[in-house]
């Protein structure tokens, strides 16, 4: 499954041939979530609050960007890299 982006401990990434709807891998630590790009809810897992609002204020900056790698995740075709949070 391919990193695209790494943060403050988070880590972001995309399955290739993925289920619908669209959506990222968060991992921090023994945590691991699935958020919809649409919407950035939880459909899976769970972050503890702070990784989350990390993780959610980075997917409403990068959404279109997600969405992209979604569409080249679904070919499947390599996935650009996003900016982390800074």
């Amino acid at each position: 499954m391919p990193e695209i982006s790494r943060f403050y401990g988070i880590i972001i990434r995309m399955y290739f041939v993925d289920h619908n709807p669209p959506h990222f891998h968060a991992e921090y630590g023994e945590y691991v979530a699935e958020y919809d790009i649409q919407t950035l809810k939880i459909i899976a897992g769970k972050l503890p609050s702070r990784a989350n609002a990390l993780v959610l204020e980075w997917a409403s900056i990068h959404r279109e960007e997600l969405m992209i790698n979604w569409e080249k995740a679904q070919t499947p075709e390599r996935l650009d890299k996003i900016e982390p949070l800074n």
